[in-house]
């Protein structure tokens, strides 16, 4: 897929991951390994990630041609979710990839994932993401997970607080 930018997502996706969700799954992310955050929509997840001492790779760049850092942490395009798991897949790095709780039920992500340890990270609550610079309260209308590959977590489903 090479050429594809995330200038050139559907409208619906340009979607930003709230600073309180990235906090919530602190205690997960490995200190020692280069964060990979391919997914660039408005720019502020390195804001995010430096309040948590975290410094992340995160240009906008072809996440389909590039391939950075030793683990992926971020929130794709719903709408190219099965072109970003291959992707993944193929990549065959840790990740940590926010995305709604129905791609479990995927048949692209049951024959990419049916024989890898994929654990799943539990929000509190439900996700409410930002669109153009404001927090969309109470509207999302799907939960999502924290879908994670190769991580060794203690658990393979771990609720978060």
């Amino acid at each position: 897929m090479a050429g594809f930018q995330t200038k050139t997502f559907l409208k619906y996706d340009d979607y930003t991951t709230p600073f309180y969700v990235w906090e919530s799954i602190k205690d997960y992310i490995p200190k020692n390994k280069n964060i990979w955050c391919p997914f660039y929509c408005d720019g502020k997840q390195k804001e995010h990630f430096k309040k948590l001492d975290l410094d992340i790779i995160h240009n906008e760049e072809d996440f389909f041609i590039n391939n950075r850092g030793d683990i992926i942490i971020d929130n794709p395009p719903f709408s190219k979710k099965k072109e970003v798991f291959t992707r993944l897949k193929e990549l065959d790095k840790p990740f940590i990839i926010i995305c709604p709780v129905s791609t479990l039920n995927a048949v692209f992500f049951r024959n990419l994932f049916k024989n890898e340890n994929i654990q799943i990270l539990i929000p509190r609550k439900r996700i409410n993401f930002i669109k153009d610079g404001l927090t969309e309260t109470n509207r999302c209308n799907f939960d999502c997970l924290f879908f994670c590959y190769k991580m060794k977590f203690e658990k393979d489903i771990i609720y978060l607080d």
